[in-house]
């Protein structure tokens, strides 16, 4: 490898949102530094499979009114 072309690739420091912690290698930051995550696999709806839907300003309402008949069995 050519000097000064790659990133440093060292050991850091990752917390989950529980607390858990472990060590990993990484470009990111400095030899021993802490990444703190807010979003990880153990709270993030993607993993976890329970999602929140959230209808601001009655976006979904309209959306319903408007296409709700969509795919529906006509009789």
């Amino acid at each position: 490898m050519k000097d000064k072309l790659h990133p440093a690739y060292h050991e850091i420091n990752i917390v989950m949102t529980d607390g858990t912690a472990f060590k990993t290698r990484s470009t990111w930051g400095q030899p021993g530094a802490t990444m703190r995550l807010d979003i990880d696999p153990k709270t993030h709806p993607a993993w976890t499979g329970v999602s929140k839907l959230v209808d601001r300003g009655g976006r979904m309402s309209r959306f319903k009114e408007k296409f709700g008949m969509i795919g529906q069995p006509t009789s």
